[in-house]
């Protein structure tokens, strides 16, 4: 029984941990992208505006930034603790990526407290911005790392157990695994799109503060123009996660959409409940799972009948999945009627139950991002290593985590509420019109 509760709470922990760093990690690869993005657009245009929203992204990164790099510590300290087991594994097979998102971090790091420090001490702004090349290359490269590490997880390749031992390691093949793309695709695109969306939803709050002013409308069109583009992408990378599943993990995706029986032309279903095992109020659209799983609407789709029942995913994962999607179908119709709006001037984007859409757009890109993630992670199970080492194997048999939860709970949320004190004081003590006229006053610089 001990030895069961501190599965559990290992698992609850590294659960609350994860979903509290994601949101943070989720900031610290996007922002950056957005922040270069809007430079370059102030630099090629000479326009104040777009500098200016390059300028108070940047500060407001470097608050995310302090609290993803707490939650990133902690995370690599409650592998080793709560997971002893799996990192005698993947200290020996995966350390590099591990190492390496390390680096990629410090790679970042520094430039961008050059990036920081050196505002208007360039003549050419053109050399400024370029800073900010490697701030997003060494975020990106740190998902990219982290991300492996989690599609070996997925696909464990590069060694062979034979008894306790672990022979023939091969990293460089352990980090290249059949999950790899899909993984690291999906994470970028997701946390680009769910960056764009966030900071649309804040230019949309300003504008129904009543702070009318023509940066806020500036950074809402762009963002709402990225956050397009980058919905669009992470569907495209979604469908490719489903052909992976459904060749590599069938079992996961039968889970996931509660495709209990293999047959061919399978329905693809949204939504419903379970009552004794009948599915009931569900959506269902007809053989969109077989055309999804494979491009075939009548290939055949590997039902969890096909599976020990001790390794059947938990069947919850269907929520998530049907959140996930339908956030994401939401911001793309949500940012493309905005877009087609403003090019053909439809009065009613600019309507506040409209920008309300755009402000609830914000919150719920978060959730999807927490759903996909709940999906991933919850999806693999009961297996920490998929089909060698299961969770329960992985986990500690120390007592005592139960109280290591409530403390992080605490920390968690302390650093959640001061974060957002924090970002909402800053901007709130400098509006955009006392800084634009401080500039202009002042330096009369905008690079």
């Amino acid at each position: 029984m001990r030895e069961v509760d501190s599965v559990f709470w290992s698992r609850a922990l590294t659960e609350l941990t994860l979903s509290f760093h994601i949101i943070f990690a989720t900031i610290g690869v996007g922002v950056p992208l957005m922040i270069l993005i809007a430079q370059y657009v102030g630099y090629k245009k000479n326009d104040m505006h777009y500098t200016m929203m390059a300028r108070r992204w940047a500060r407001g990164y470097t608050i995310t930034v302090a609290v993803g790099v707490v939650t990133g510590t902690i995370i690599g300290l409650q592998l080793s603790l709560l997971w002893p087991q799996f990192m005698e594994v993947a200290g020996q097979v995966i350390a590099i990526p591990l190492f390496m998102e390390t680096f990629a971090f410090f790679f970042e790091a520094i430039f961008l407290g050059i990036y920081l420090y050196t505002w208007d001490r360039f003549k050419n702004p053109k050399y400024h911005m370029l800073l900010l090349i490697p701030v997003s290359i060494g975020a990106a490269m740190s998902a990219l790392f982290i991300t492996i590490v989690n599609s070996f997880m997925n696909a464990p390749q590069g060694f062979t157990v034979k008894g306790d031992a672990l022979i023939d390691i091969q990293p460089f093949m352990a980090m290249f695994t059949p999950a790899m793309p899909t993984k690291v695709g999906h994470v970028l695109t997701t946390a680009f799109m769910t960056v764009a969306f966030i900071l649309a939803a804040i230019a949309a709050y300003k504008l129904l503060r009543g702070e009318n002013h023509v940066y806020h409308k500036k950074a809402l069109v762009l963002t709402m123009k990225l956050g397009l583009i980058f919905a669009l992408a992470s569907a495209v990378v979604g469908d490719f996660s489903a052909k992976y599943l459904a060749e590599y993990q069938p079992e996961k995706l039968a889970a996931a959409e509660w495709h209990f029986e293999t047959e061919e032309g399978a329905d693809l279903i949204l939504f419903g409940v379970l009552d004794d095992g009948e599915i009931k109020y569900e959506l269902r659209l007809p053989k969109m799972l077989s055309f999804l799983s494979h491009t075939d609407f009548n290939a055949e789709v590997i039902g969890l009948d096909q599976f020990p029942e001790d390794e059947h995913p938990p069947l919850i994962i269907h929520y998530f999945f049907d959140i996930m999607v339908s956030i994401g179908v939401f911001m793309i119709l949500l940012s493309a009627i905005f877009v087609l709006g403003k090019w053909r001037n439809w009065s009613f984007v600019e309507a506040r139950w409209f920008r309300w859409l755009i402000v609830l757009g914000g919150p719920l890109s978060v959730i999807a991002i927490e759903a996909g993630w709940w999906l991933a992670e919850m999806g693999r199970q009961p297996w920490i290593l998929y089909g060698i080492m299961r969770t329960a194997e992985g986990a500690t048999t120390a007592t005592g985590v139960e109280y290591l939860f409530i403390a992080f709970a605490v920390v968690y949320f302390i650093l959640g509420v001061g974060s957002v004190v924090i970002l909402h004081r800053m901007f709130k003590n400098n509006p955009i019109d006392k800084e634009l006229n401080s500039r202009q006053d002042g330096e009369g610089s905008w690079h």
